[in-house]
């Protein structure tokens, strides 16, 4: 597991009662006058749609001005374009969902800082597809249960209308958001429907992402037992059946039987690998139920399947915006998890006028002193200039004070440093750094206030109150200016692709020796598939493998690792 957080000790003296009821919403910003004129317009198109048309043409009328605007160019792909800075987020999201009963998902918009990208018009049909899908074959529905019996009866599969991929709970939460993202993008790919299984630890975590139906496996009456106990050599992995001839392929036309559930291992060690050949997708195709038991990002190894790597392209003409776009459409925290969020937001971060994130992740096997950790921190930071430059360099001569508070008036040249880490030794070195107010290089009086909200010393993968603290430490960083992240971390993945923003990642100490360069700025906001199926020989090759070569590169964090590029 890669979080950084778990059961709560506030750290910083509070600048406000956390716990009570929270000022109003963020200050939108002001709009110049022909975005008015354009929301303006929009407005009119709407209420004309609802006199004439009715409201399904209205919600149709609104989704074509969305469209026509990003044509004309009013929602391009910078930062803070104006495109997405609406509760639907530009189309991604679906309309007339209960907003009480998911707060953050129709509130989380008013908190990001960055919308570098649109949702692709040909993605936003395919998830409303996917959802009317969804809606047919969810727990619940004549065509489920119709699937379910079929399994349950053991017998050789039949195509049934309903197919599914279930996703099963492994790693940390970090690990298990990325590898439920990838497999939600496979199910996308594939006209399958995700269902999660979750465990005791993640079950209040986050609402239900589909409109009026719901994506949780009903555990208890399913006919798979033992689904939270799979171990990395499970029978039936697809690997394991195509050596023993229980599946046929290409190479293997001698067996006539499709299973009708099979075990996807695609975790750190992954057992199959070659769930990414297009011949093997084209097997798979004929099994009703895909357990799908992975702690990666996969997503990009996806883009080397020749059948996907055209339908990528429609849905994400850039590369980049995969992860960005999937996790801010499929993963908005649940009502318990959202109200600690936006009320530690408002109450520590919100006043300053900048907020930089630091996530900072330390490894058995590449862990070194908290010194070096520290220095290699503020090296990165001048490299990259991301945390406020103090007049006086040595930071020994600054004497240990209360933690500084945010002056609450959202005056200039205030900063907020929010740390999420296990470990409470950054925190106070930073905190030290900025007791006092300072000169900034450049001139200018700079308030600088440095906030942690856990330090446990240790995980606790297991339990759900330290994975819902983490989940909100997720959602402190994404609301930032600026990251500051940990190489090899899925938790700074996470944040960084809900955030828009590409971090400056620290580099890892591998064998415990300190990088000689401290830092490097992701070209790619991208999480990195640390595992990707190398020398893997298909019989089918990608359909351009110029194309290939050009979106699919090494990450900056791990050589052995891949990632999204434009």
């Amino acid at each position: 597991m890669t979080t950084s957080g778990g059961a709560a000790r506030m750290v910083p003296k509070p600048v406000a009662d956390p716990e009570a009821e929270p000022w109003p919403w963020p200050v939108r910003e002001k709009k110049v006058c022909h975005q008015a004129f354009l929301a303006g317009s929009l407005m009119t198109l709407l209420l004309l749609a609802c006199f004439f048309l009715g409201r399904e043409s209205a919600s149709s009328a609104i989704d074509l001005a969305k469209l026509t605007a990003m044509n004309n160019g009013t929602a391009g792909l910078t930062t803070n374009a104006p495109h997405s800075r609406d509760e639907l987020l530009g189309g991604l999201l679906p309309a007339g969902m209960d907003h009480w009963a998911c707060r953050s998902r129709y509130e989380s918009w008013q908190y990001y800082k960055h919308f570098p990208y649109a949702a692709s018009p040909y993605l936003q049909g395919k998830l409303r597809a996917y959802e009317a899908r969804h809606r047919r074959c969810a727990p619940g529905t004549p065509l489920y249960a119709k699937s379910v019996e079929q399994l349950r009866s053991g017998r050789s599969a039949e195509r049934m209308e309903c197919t599914y991929v279930v996703w099963l709970p492994f790693d940390g939460l970090g690990n298990r958001i990325l590898s439920m993202l990838s497999g939600f993008l496979y199910a996308l790919l594939t006209d399958r429907v995700l269902l999660a299984a979750l465990p005791p630890d993640s079950a209040d975590l986050f609402c239900e992402p589909f409109p009026g139906a719901t994506w949780r496996l009903p555990v208890e009456d399913f006919p798979v037992a033992n689904l939270f106990g799979v171990g990395q050599d499970m029978e039936q992995s697809y690997t394991r059946l195509v050596g023993g001839k229980v599946v046929g392929t290409a190479t293997n036309a001698t067996a006539a039987v499709t299973p009708s559930y099979v075990y996807l291992s695609i975790g750190y060690r992954l057992r199959d690998r070659i769930f990414f050949c297009g011949e093997h997708q084209r097997v798979l195709r004929k099994v009703n139920w895909l357990l799908l038991y992975s702690d990666l990002y996969f997503a990009p190894s996806l883009y080397e399947v020749a059948e996907f790597q055209d339908e990528l392209g429609r849905l994400f003409p850039e590369k980049e915006s995969v992860h960005h776009l999937l996790s801010r459409y499929l993963l908005h925290p649940a009502n318990p998890v959202w109200s600690l969020v936006i009320r530690y937001y408002r109450s520590y971060l919100a006043p300053a006028t900048r907020r930089i994130g630091v996530q900072i992740r330390m490894y058995g096997h590449s862990s070194i002193p908290a010194d070096d950790m520290y220095n290699q921190i503020l090296n990165c930071s001048r490299q990259e200039h991301i945390l406020p430059e103090t007049t006086n360099d040595d930071d020994k001569a600054v004497t240990p004070t209360a933690v500084t508070g945010g002056d609450g008036n959202g005056s200039n040249n205030s900063t907020a440093i929010f740390i999420a880490s296990l470990y409470s030794d950054y925190y106070k070195r930073l905190r030290s750094r900025y007791s006092t107010p300072h000169v900034a290089k450049g001139g200018g009086a700079t308030r600088v206030s440095v906030f942690q909200r856990t330090h446990e010393e240790r995980q606790a993968t297991d339990n759900l109150a330290h994975n819902q603290k983490a989940l909100v430490e997720i959602y402190l960083l994404s609301f930032s200016e600026e990251l500051v992240t940990s190489g090899l971390s899925t938790f700074g993945y996470v944040s960084s692709g809900l955030a828009g923003i590409r971090p400056a990642i620290l580099l890892t100490a591998f064998n415990h020796k300190v990088p000689e360069t401290p830092c490097r700025r992701a070209v790619s906001m991208e999480p990195c598939n640390l595992t990707p199926p190398r020398g893997l020989k298909c019989r089918d090759k990608p359909a351009n493998e110029e194309d290939l070569a050009h979106h699919i590169k090494v990450c900056e964090d791990f050589k052995d690792g891949v990632k999204f590029f434009d």
